[in-house]
């Protein structure tokens, strides 16, 4: 049996967003940097990030514990996440693991991974149930990538308590990444010949409310002006964080990418009371024509949620009529998920699934027409796509614009990781 960490080989597995797969890129990182190696055919440790976001994702995280656990018996088990963070009592007493974490503390699983080896291989639980007073915890340095773009996380955390929301229970309050660490980050991601960086994180227009001199459209100008950055995507921000000083960098700087997704969750003014949303649907669709204004060609991607408790046929159709007021370039659309512990859970008139399923049919099929829509709207125009990948038999290479079109380039070369100028 090995006793000294240092022998040991792991297997990290992540579910749910994209913080997430950054977290977990960023530990496997921590224990590379310890001297562990990574094999995920036969780990001496295995490390799963679970996702609490909706009650599939519980399910899912309970399945994958309990897979890991049979594929890999002799294996130590490291639960920690959103799950972790949510039902610690019910994973200590119903499902297989050696160390179990939370949302916090994540920059300590070598050391309590050690403690478990070194105390005999008796379970240890770091769970914070206290959660409102940390600061953002630093894992180590990365830079997590897919698809030749990286992921840049700036802040965790979450205050808005949407009522149809569990993520603030389990990530605590917003916490902003000091200013020198995301910009050195972003300066290392660039040293790597990586063209775009998206901007990450749990609510990232609340980045810099705990720091000094520094708001998230200052964040965003000081890494547009990193010398050799070609492209930066602002991934998810609420519309009452965009400022003006944010709206005026799409027309200043052409590294920033013509994208922004805003989530709407619903057209309907007395569902977005309910859902405890922080603005009107005027103040909404105002933020969005000056953004459009400033920068016409931008794709404004949304989410929406359908099926919320009382919502009726007249609220859906008022969210049709006002998605397409709106001119969105796409839609990512969600069936309401009931969670435990959230306002919303307790909400009378519950919407049944075969409603939810419909509505939510009507609106995908609205999302392809509105993306057929937004790329006709630039054809003949001038377009730079990063390319993401290459088939070499089909001599066709992948990639997207700086305003969110994927486009296929007939290519006998792989252009990977290059930026290609086209008239579309």
């Amino acid at each position: 049996m090995k006793n000294n960490i240092s022998d040991f080989s792991f297997f990290v597995f992540s579910l749910g967003c994209k913080v997430n797969s950054y977290e977990s890129f960023a530990v496997k990182n921590l224990l590379l940097e310890k001297g562990l190696r990574y094999d995920d055919l036969n780990p001496d440790i295995v490390i799963i990030n679970t996702c609490s976001v909706t009650s599939v994702a519980d399910q899912k995280s309970r399945q994958h514990i309990r897979h890991y656990r049979k594929m890999f018996p002799d294996s130590i088990i490291c639960v920690m996440g959103c799950y972790s963070q949510k039902e610690c009592d019910f994973i200590q007493n119903n499902l297989p693991f050696d160390v179990l974490v939370g949302t916090t503390n994540k920059y300590l699983i070598y050391d309590l991974i050690k403690k478990f080896i070194e105390n005999g291989h008796q379970k240890i639980v770091d769970i914070n149930k206290n959660i409102k007073n940390f600061k953002y915890e630093e894992i180590c340095k990365t830079a997590y990538v897919e698809n030749c773009r990286a992921y840049l996380k700036i802040q965790d955390g979450c205050d808005n308590f949407c009522s149809y929301c569990i993520i603030p229970y389990l990530r605590g309050k917003p916490r902003s990444r000091p200013l020198e660490n995301v910009i050195n980050e972003a300066r290392y991601i660039v040293s790597l010949g990586i063209k775009e960086i998206v901007i990450s994180g749990i609510h990232i227009g609340k980045y810099g409310y705990d720091l000094d001199n520094v708001n998230f459209s200052k964040l965003i100008e000081e890494i547009l002006n990193i010398d050799g950055l070609k492209r930066l995507t602002i991934s998810s921000i609420e519309a009452s964080e965009i400022d003006d000083n944010l709206i005026e960098l799409f027309g200043k700087y052409n590294n920033l990418a013509k994208h922004i997704h805003i989530p709407l969750q619903s057209g309907s003014e007395s569902v977005l009371e309910s859902m405890n949303r922080k603005y009107t649907k005027e103040e909404f669709l105002n933020k969005i024509r000056k953004i459009k204004l400033m920068c016409p060609d931008i794709a404004i991607t949304t989410d929406v949620i359908v099926g919320f408790p009382g919502e009726t046929d007249k609220d859906f159709i008022e969210t049709i009529n006002f998605i397409k007021e709106a001119k969105f370039a796409m839609l990512h659309v969600f069936p309401y998920s009931k969670r435990k512990g959230t306002a919303a859970f307790l909400m009378q008139n519950q919407v049944n699934d075969f409603v939810k399923k419909e509505r939510a049919k009507v609106l995908r099929e609205l999302s392809d027409e509105l993306y057929s829509n937004f790329c006709d709207s630039q054809k003949g125009k001038k377009l730079h796509i990063l390319i993401e990948s290459f088939d070499k038999s089909k001599e066709i290479c992948v990639g997207h614009s700086e305003n969110y079109i994927k486009v296929e380039i007939n290519s006998n070369v792989d252009l990977t990781n290059k930026i290609i100028e086209i008239i579309y």
